[in-house]
């Protein structure tokens, strides 16, 4: 199974979610963060995503009569190329796009489900803006995007720090407008 067929799952993508920031974490860790999800669920995903080559195992131990495996994110791995992407057809990506509405909502279900969700304290949002862009305004947006993101993609795991999840989603919504004729 290739890249793009790993992470179209939202119950994967969610466990890479998770995984990110150099965490380790076992299984009950993950099943833990997501409730919902059944034990053979979870066992059965993060085969998937080990024989993959996006996840591996950082250490074993052993807990009473059986070994623990504490799973870490192969972070190179869990990325799909730009090439990848140039590559996929239109069913792909409404199935990728699936895929990650799948996760939000499973994600977004998990934090209202903890019993201490404080949205306005936790400066929730989900806005949504239709703007007006030309193709040059819209790459200058992308790059400001991603100017303020990545540098905050490295962060890691930190008392003072909680995980957060950002899904900026940005697609045409209609055809480009006719051309008036100058006069």
């Amino acid at each position: 199974m290739d890249t793009i067929e790993l992470l179209l799952h939202p119950v994967r993508l969610r466990i890479v979610h998770t995984l990110s920031g150099d965490r380790t974490l076992t299984t009950a860790h993950l099943r833990a963060r997501m409730p919902n999800v059944s034990k053979a669920t979870m066992y059965r995903q993060v085969s998937l995503l080990v024989e993959g080559g996006i996840l591996e195992v950082d250490h074993e131990q052993q807990v009473g009569g059986t070994i623990e495996r504490w799973y870490r994110l192969h972070q190179s791995s869990a990325v799909i190329t730009s090439e990848a992407a140039a590559a996929a057809s239109l069913d792909d990506y409404r199935r990728a796009f699936a895929a990650a509405m799948a996760a939000l909502l499973g994600e977004f279900n998990a934090y209202l489900d903890r019993g201490h969700a404080d949205p306005p304290a936790d400066a929730v949002g989900f806005r949504q803006h239709a703007l007006w862009l030309s193709p040059p305004e819209r790459d200058e947006l992308i790059g400001e995007l991603r100017k303020a993101i990545v540098p905050q993609l490295n962060n890691k795991p930190a008392p003072d720090r909680r995980q957060h999840l950002l899904s900026p989603i940005l697609f045409p919504i209609e055809d480009e407008p006719p051309q008036t004729p100058s006069q």
